[in-house]
């Protein structure tokens, strides 16, 4: 078969698309670094989000287990004890002393370039529409703080971005892997209003402001401090420490100044005021005020707050991610604005994994049913091979596309790219069919008059698939993506290369 010009733009792009992909990772071991907490021991030794893990102490990382069994002896150090760890990448070999906490999060190493959605991985997704209704200025700003406070929180397989609908509504759509739907609930559902008060007077509040440093990840000042048996369960108490602007440290001298001092049992010296730390308007903790700093411009200060659970190390746990979330609220402050939560979906991986398995067996047996009919049809074996050859490239050039632009492909997507598939067929028959037709016209002529039908068919299409990129809030915008770009690429790509083919088929 000579290979014209329009076939070997087809081989260019395919070949294009084949290195977007990058397929290369299905030979790669080790484990990636999804991400690491700032200011972390592994942070600080240089250690990047996205290195390759190779060896962790002399023990060589295949897998994700075998990461966590080379660091497992870190969960018995205590306070601020430390222990050196040799850790190997593919960008270079690091020594250092760490903590409890390494402050590194892995992952499986991607085997492909290709962004699995939320569908496919799994986690929470809401769809979330402010009280009123928002300026581009103020929507801008609101999707910022959302994306800052999950970013803070330690979330970084994050999507977030405006939605509407075709009545004029407008929403933020937010999707987290990973995460369950009562954590993405707490960070998005609650304004998160912090407010430290003594009496009915506001002494600070969370954010910059008020706020301007906040201990994490740094067990010398950010810890849990006491964990305890209570009835039913057990308890624990984190404690970290803020530093205060001058205006708040101001604030809490004036507030102080005429509080009288009262003296415990223990002969402790303290004020007769507590200072309380509300969050969301629910009181978190109360603490005792030294008499010694009654009138003072104090600029640093200790937060604290409880954990419970059934077991210790369920209080632990659960200490931490209320350390975690108050910590997030104090360095980020309040959203702007009040969120309604309107959708909220926990997806499993499981779920997606499975549908993902029965999509691509259903595409094999509707390629080889289609190549079945096409063969019963025209009694010719070649003419199957480019219908092949052309539904195998367009799905190749898509995934490509999608590996470029890094978009999620989640089952909105799959399903996109099997109609642009369903439609690729659709116009290769009738292609075939009038290059078999009348011979009152040239071959060229007929292969032309299929490509004006061909092309009309295109046009009504896309302009039908236009509205579905805001019809649901957004949610079928994978669907309608995938599609576009799966017809667009048949009608100036892959179907002038068929053409060249089945020309030269039907002469022979």
């Amino acid at each position: 078969m000579k290979i014209t010009i329009k076939i070997w733009i087809m081989v260019i792009v395919l070949a294009l698309a084949i290195l977007a992909i990058n397929p290369s990772g299905y030979f790669m071991k080790g484990v990636q670094v999804k991400d690491i907490a700032v200011n972390s021991t592994a942070d600080i030794a240089g250690i990047t989000k996205g290195e390759i893990l190779k060896s962790v102490d002399g023990q060589e990382i295949k897998i994700l287990d075998d990461f966590y069994n080379a660091i497992s002896d870190l969960d018995f150090l205590t306070g601020n004890e430390t222990r050196k760890i040799d850790i190997i990448t593919n960008k270079g070999d690091y020594t250092f002393l760490t903590t409890r906490d390494l402050g590194i999060t892995v992952s499986d190493v991607p085997t492909t370039a290709l962004k699995a959605g939320l569908d496919l991985q799994g986690g929470a997704r809401a769809l979330v529409k402010p009280e009123r209704k928002l300026t581009t200025m103020e929507m801008q700003d609101l999707l910022e703080t959302i994306r800052y406070r999950l970013n803070v929180y330690g979330i970084t397989d994050v999507t977030i971005r405006e939605a509407g609908d075709l009545s004029g509504n407008k929403y933020v759509l937010i999707e987290m892997a990973g995460a369950t739907t009562s954590e993405l609930s707490e960070l998005i559902g609650k304004q998160g209003k912090f407010e430290a008060k003594i009496g009915n007077e506001t002494v600070f509040i969370g954010g910059e402001k008020d706020v301007t440093f906040v201990c994490r990840n740094d067990a010398s000042c950010a810890s849990i401090r006491e964990c305890d048996p209570i009835e039913g369960g057990y308890y624990c108490k984190f404690e970290f420490t803020v530093h205060l602007s001058d205006a708040a440290a101001s604030r809490f001298a004036n507030v102080t100044l005429n509080i009288p001092e009262n003296v415990t049992e223990q002969g402790g010296r303290y004020l007769s005021e507590t200072i309380d730390f509300y969050l969301d308007e629910n009181l978190v903790d109360s603490l005792l005020i030294a008499s010694d700093l009654k009138g003072k411009e104090t600029t640093k200060i200790s937060i604290s707050g409880p954990g419970y659970g059934a077991s210790q190390a369920e209080a632990y746990q659960d200490s931490e991610l209320n350390m975690k979330k108050l910590q997030t609220v104090l360095i980020t402050g309040s959203l702007p604005f009040k969120l309604e939560i309107v959708k909220l979906d926990s997806i499993s991986p499981l779920l997606g994994r499975e549908f993902t398995k029965n999509i691509f067996i259903a595409a094999l047996a509707a390629a080889l049913a289609v190549g079945l009919i096409i063969f019963l049809r025209y009694k010719k074996a070649m003419i199957v091979v480019p219908v092949i050859i052309t539904v195998l490239s367009e799905i190749i050039i898509v995934l490509g596309i999608a590996a470029l632009i890094k978009w999620n492909l989640d089952l909105a997507s799959i399903a996109g790219i099997i109609a642009a598939i369903g439609t690729g067929v659709d116009d290769q028959i009738l292609m075939v069919d009038e290059s078999r037709g009348s011979r009152e016209y040239s071959m060229k002529e007929r292969i032309k008059r299929a490509f004006k039908i061909i092309l009309g068919a295109y046009i009504t299409s896309a302009v039908a698939l236009l509205p579905l990129w805001w019809a649901g809030a957004g949610l079928l915008r994978g669907f309608a993506f995938t599609t576009l770009i799966g017809i667009t690429i048949g009608v100036f790509i892959t179907r002038p290369a068929f053409g060249d083919m089945i020309k030269q088929i039907i002469k022979d």
